[in-house]
């Protein structure tokens, strides 16, 4: 014959009671998340490039290959890039700048420069790693294919666009502003 006594009894009905209120918490948990209402972005539907999407200064998207003020590669092929990526996703070709061909500022320039992003973990050890500040982290997301290959992109892909030359105009006197035409008489 076993023999309980009040003080097993009473823990045995405590520990029932414990886990109760633990399932019911979580589960007020639950139905207050549920009924909530949803906070999303105006994504895919929202105006402009990124489409409503809202980033972070932070946010670590498709690499950019930037350009220096003339319009210059700040690439200067030192591949500090390629051997700081632990996914080993960057292949370099280094060539020579030409006084009739000059693509960077410095003696060489990336004539190859290819990321796989098929293993890139966008890590940001790449953008650590540039002495120049070439490479950085672009807001780019859209990566999805059904394709493979189109994931290793090309120099041509990663290039910032040259900015237009900026010309001031020159700043009329205020004696030659028009005044504003007046609607009342």
């Amino acid at each position: 014959m076993l023999h309980f006594s009040k003080q097993t009894i009473y823990t045995e009905h405590m520990s029932i009671i414990r886990d109760i209120a633990g399932i019911a918490k979580g589960m007020s948990v639950t139905f207050r998340e549920m009924f909530a209402p949803t906070v999303v972005e105006n994504y895919p539907d929202g105006p402009g490039p990124m489409k409503g999407a809202v980033f972070q200064e932070r946010f670590r998207g498709l690499h950019v290959l930037q350009r220096d003020e003339n319009g210059l590669e700040k690439c200067v092929a030192c591949f500090l890039c390629a051997a700081a990526c632990p996914s080993n996703c960057i292949y370099i070709e280094a060539a020579e700048n030409t006084e009739e061909n000059r693509i960077s500022g410095a003696e060489r320039y990336a004539e190859v420069y290819n990321i796989d992003y098929n293993r890139c973990i966008f890590c940001g050890y790449c953008v650590e790693a540039c002495p120049t500040d070439a490479i950085t982290h672009g807001h780019g997301f859209e990566l999805a294919t059904f394709n493979a290959s189109n994931l290793v992109y090309r120099k041509e892909q990663l290039l910032a666009p040259i900015k237009p030359m900026r010309t001031e105009a020159p700043v009329e006197s205020t004696s030659q502003l028009k005044e504003p035409a007046q609607d009342h008489p």
